[in-house]
């Protein structure tokens, strides 16, 4: 009975090791990939969610600009921010493939020009909103499009959870762009606070 005992403690342990020297080999093979995975899983946009079941937000057609909307995942923008010398591409949607490629714009809101919320999401790495902490109320935003270009002055800046959707609402009466990344912006991996620039339409 006592070999019997050892023996099945000494298989757990093997078993334990070899787990674990499998865990080990998969991260040191696919480290950057799952750092990657974390980083975008990070960015997923801000959704309403009731009982369970996402619920899209429609958009008014009345208001509708372009003859024909650009593709999911294709880009149609750039946006430019003086401020911290950036210029980014913007594409529609907002999955994880899309936000690999640049800024997201959320397809449960307006286009620019099209006089509502328009929402857009992006990576707080270097290369994108790392830098978002450093504007400020006045800043200009600039976006071009095919059909248009169109400036947004910043009036407000926020941390929100990542849960409170009334921050970020969709409405039709007045064009308002709202950005948003992951809070704060040295963190790495899931965490739960969106800093959101606010902007109005230049008129």
């Amino acid at each position: 009975m006592t070999k019997i005992f050892k023996a099945t403690i000494i298989d757990i342990i093997v078993a334990f090791l070899i787990t674990i020297i499998t865990i080990g080999g998969i991260y040191l093979s696919l480290g950057q990939e799952i750092e990657n995975a974390v980083q975008l899983i990070n960015l997923v946009a801000i959704k309403k969610e009731s009982k369970g079941i996402i619920e899209p937000i429609k958009i008014d057609t009345e208001k509708k600009l372009l003859d024909k909307y650009p593709a999911y995942g294709t880009k149609y923008a750039t946006i430019e921010i003086p401020k911290i010398n950036k210029t980014l591409p913007v594409y529609v949607g907002d999955s994880l493939d899309v936000l690999k490629n640049g800024v997201g714009h959320s397809t449960g809101s307006y286009f620019p020009g099209e006089g509502g919320s328009i929402v857009y999401m992006g990576h707080n790495t270097k290369d994108q909103f790392h830098e978002f902490s450093e504007l400020e109320i006045g800043d200009k935003i600039k976006i071009t499009t095919d059909y248009g270009e169109f400036n947004y002055t910043i009036y407000d800046m926020q941390v929100i959870k990542e849960t409170e959707f009334d921050k970020i609402p969709i409405q039709r009466e007045e064009e308002k762009l709202m950005i948003y990344t992951c809070y704060p912006f040295t963190a790495l991996g899931h965490t739960i606070y969106r800093y959101v620039v606010y902007a109005n339409l230049d008129i």
